[in-house]
């Protein structure tokens, strides 16, 4: 960051390289729109080259992630589309690479019923289990971006994954191999 607040465009480019997929993929959660995603990171990274001379940023990770999020919900608010579902986000778009969570996650299950499951979950449920598993930010970096407690991620996180398992175990479309 002192190397962009000191107008070096390359250092700019780099943190673009480094954190511009998993931020289209985290607002794709948001948007159900990797189109929408990619300008609101683009815009983003405008953003922060604009006010290299502000405030410093201290935890870079953690401000793009809340900005992305900010970004992607002002989009919804403009938009007036609620939150809801993120069922029909684009798979070739979430599962690009081999080795996302995402693809080692539904290793035999079918990722478009493990896909609906995760939308039932209840909003904030939802949001920190994305965040943990396919972005694989630490609760506290999910702390700071959601700006509540560490003990509060942990809860909702156990929460999540409890519910998860359930509806996993009730499904009669998921196969567990029992």
């Amino acid at each position: 960051m002192n190397l962009i607040s000191n107008g070096e465009s390359k250092a700019l480019e780099a943190l673009f390289n480094r954190h511009y997929k998993s931020l289209c993929q985290f607002c794709v959660v948001y948007t159900k729109d990797y189109e929408a995603a990619e300008e609101i990171i683009a815009d983003l990274f405008i953003k922060i080259w604009d006010g290299r001379l502000g405030e410093p940023i201290l935890n870079v990770k953690a401000y793009l992630f809340a900005a992305a999020r900010n970004l992607s919900l002002n989009h919804l608010q403009k938009k007036k589309a609620p939150v809801t579902s993120i069922e029909e986000l684009p798979e070739t778009h979430l599962f690009q690479d081999l080795n996302t969570p995402f693809r080692i996650l539904s290793g035999r299950e079918s990722s478009t019923e493990i896909l609906r499951l995760i939308d039932r979950l209840p909003d904030r449920q939802r949001e920190i289990l994305l965040m943990s598993r396919i972005d694989q930010m630490d609760k506290q970096k999910i702390a700071a971006v959601l700006a509540i407690s560490v003990r509060t991620v942990e809860t909702t996180l156990y929460q999540s994954l409890r519910e998860l398992r359930r509806m996993l175990n009730d499904s009669p479309n998921v196969n567990l191999g029992h």
